[in-house]
């Protein structure tokens, strides 16, 4: 992996740990998660601190992505986000990927060796890094803790088809946020107007 601005330390989680499967615990016994691509993909470690960088939080804890967006199941591992806070799970051996405005799940057709191998390949479009592209040339940067906030969301329509601002915030910040957004929208029909807080 290339432009990694974060390791994760020791591992302090081993009852998390000790549920994954083997390949992703081997992963994690080499480095206990990783930022990666100067911010474009976040693999979660086995932790207890710092929070924003814990598996066990977001799959097990009372921020559980489980919790908020009914596609999934307990047993899905929501092993990475990408910039933005998109998730990339495991089920079974299949990466699947939510997006965490909409809620809506796909299957990346992937198991985890391959997800990483696309990613090394093409970063770009496997991790949709183009916010973080444009938010670096603009000369922002992305720290270990942050991700990007857009606004408007991606799944917006904004009639005069402009790119939405990014701004760093962080991870616990922007996944609470995201949570709150997908809520508000989630039995909107498409094309109905909505008003929503910027983070």
């Amino acid at each position: 992996m290339k432009g990694i601005i974060y390791t994760g330390g020791e591992l302090t989680d081993l009852v998390t740990l000790a549920r994954l499967p083997v390949y992703l615990q081997a992963f994690l016994r080499e480095q206990n998660g990783v930022v990666a691509y100067f911010g474009g993909l976040h693999i979660r470690g086995c932790v207890a601190a710092p929070g924003w960088h814990s598996l066990a939080g977001v799959w097990q804890g009372e921020r559980a992505l489980w919790r908020t967006y009914t596609e999934l199941k307990k047993s899905d591992i929501p092993f990475a986000q990408d910039c933005a806070g998109n998730q990339f799970l495991l089920r079974g051996d299949a990466v699947l990927f939510l997006d965490t405005e909409t809620g809506e799940l796909a299957d990346l057709d992937v198991d985890f060796k391959h997800f990483l191998f696309g990613a090394g390949k093409f970063p770009l479009e496997a991790l949709g890094m183009e916010p973080l592209r444009a938010f670096q040339q603009a000369g922002g940067v992305l720290r270990a803790g942050q991700l990007l906030s857009l606004y408007p969301p991606l799944c917006i329509a904004l009639k005069d088809h402009s790119k939405a601002a990014a701004k760093a915030v962080a991870v616990t910040e922007r996944l609470a946020w995201l949570a709150r957004f997908h809520e508000q929208i989630k039995h909107l029909p498409d094309g109905q107007p909505v008003q929503f807080d910027p983070l």
